[in-house]
């Protein structure tokens, strides 16, 4: 795993040399499809180096963070052609890239703290340097204090970890149960923050519509699911205590999912209804993931990597849409089926993944939330039935508000599609229908 590691960090000299910005993202995915041919699938801890080792959980995590990044450095070209802080942009990226990769591969929890706190840090600088309006402040300071805030029991939990049971290696916490009421709250709120859960969400729709379109790709994309990664890590700790009280949280989620997707249909902002969209679908995998079945935690998985290349792909398009009309509000990006039928096959395409048509990977996921969530209590069904009609709702009111209709008359200057921008298109589109042919690899990790 090293090796690995190596190479992203010798990635960082390249990055502040002139003229290489599609050298690291040719790099990037060199590294996705060495990565490919290097795993046995093995469903146990396997490739165990020094602290790092990797099972199908994060080793499909490590593979959507790898993807993710060479596609963000492609949707960031206008920071290359206008010259805007190329090199500690990509800097800024490859530490981003390199601390997930520690915290997916991390076998000792204190590591995955530590690496999971300073994914933060390239986050807030993307932000505040990249961003696009001046409440990028308020939205990093936002985005800063409501993650530390809720990880501070985290880190003391497992100093108490410790002190217990003198170990923190993560493959050896199904021998262990804590039943604490305090531990069993402290341990889970980072997560729930992170992922986000309703009422903690706040953070995240400003910190989407400030960051640039890589900061949005990378927080849908991956940093929402550091959080449902960590809860999976951590429930063999807190079994006991989480058959009596996950109740509390998965109506928390249920009834938050139904509330967001009605803030959905209110939204004109393109990034912010495709950012309340993630909380929706977060609250759905959350509440699976508390069942503790093995639908739910399968399931919860499976969507969290769907989920991860269906936003990330909204989030580009919505960057093309803005890169042209420099507005996000969809009371001026109206018509656009007019100029750009071929982005309106897009649209449409990554819209019916976002309400779990066929044959995405997120259908595959949903039903099988949809199992654990209706298992676990029969009265939840009328929740989960909203939430999928709504869910429906608010990706058709995106689609036909952006393509229908009669376009803005202040419209005086437009260009064309790339061939680039159909490629990052193709690339998040592909995989997410393509998973469903070997969706296995996302349900078998449990063994």
């Amino acid at each position: 795993m090293l090796k690995f590691f190596f190479m992203m960090m010798f990635m960082i000299p390249l990055s502040l040399m002139k003229k290489n910005f599609w050298m690291v993202q040719n790099l990037v995915f060199f590294i996705f499809f060495l990565m490919v041919f290097f795993f046995n699938f093995n469903h146990y801890f396997s490739k165990i180096s020094y602290f790092l080792g990797m099972d199908l959980l994060s080793y499909g995590l490590v593979l959507l963070t790898l993807w993710i990044t060479g596609l963000m450095v492609m949707s960031s070209s206008s920071v290359f052609y206008f010259n805007n802080n190329v090199k500690y942009f990509l800097f800024l990226l490859i530490c981003l890239m390199l601390f997930l990769y520690l915290s997916f591969f991390s076998m000792n929890i204190f590591l995955f703290y530590l690496f999971f706190e300073s994914s933060l840090i390239p986050t807030l600088f993307l932000i505040l340097g990249w961003g696009y309006q001046p409440e990028r402040l308020q939205a990093g300071i936002y985005l800063l204090f409501y993650t530390l805030f809720a990880s501070l029991p985290l880190l003391f939990s497992i100093f108490y970890i410790y002190k217990n049971i003198y170990f923190l290696e993560i493959y050896l916490f199904s021998f262990f149960s804590f039943n604490y009421f305090f531990f069993y709250l402290s341990m889970i709120f980072a997560f729930f923050v992170k992922m986000p859960m309703f009422m903690v969400h706040l953070w995240l729709p400003k910190a989407h519509v400030e960051a640039p379109v890589a900061g949005s790709m990378i927080l849908a994309g991956i940093l929402l699911k550091l959080g449902g990664y960590g809860l999976l890590r951590i429930f063999p700790l807190i079994l006991y205590f989480g058959l009596f009280f996950n109740f509390f949280f998965i109506s928390i989620s249920l009834v938050g999912g139904v509330l967001i997707s009605f803030v959905c249909l209110r939204q004109i902002d393109m990034k912010s209804l495709i950012a309340y969209s993630s909380v929706a679908h977060m609250g759905i995998v959350l509440a699976g993931l508390l069942t503790f079945s093995y639908w739910g935690l399968s399931g919860s998985y499976t969507l969290m990597l769907a989920h991860g290349l269906c936003s990330s792909g909204l989030f580009s398009l919505a960057n093309m849409s803005y890169e042209r009309m420099s507005s996000r509000s969809l009371m001026i990006n109206k018509g656009m089926l007019n100029f750009l039928p071929g982005l309106s096959f897009w649209w449409f395409l990554l819209c019916a993944g976002n309400m779990a048509a066929p044959p995405t990977l997120n259908l595959l996921g949903e039903i099988s939330l949809l199992n654990s969530i209706i298992y676990w209590s029969f009265n939840s069904m009328i929740l989960i039935s909203l939430i999928s009609f709504f869910s429906a709702a608010y990706s058709l009111y995106l689609f036909s508000l952006s393509q229908q209709g009669k376009f803005y008359s202040g419209l005086f200057s437009f260009f064309s599609v790339s061939v680039r921008e159909y490629k990052i298109l193709f690339l998040h589109w592909f995989p997410l229908n393509f998973l469903i042919l070997n969706s296995s690899l996302c349900f078998f990790w449990l063994f």
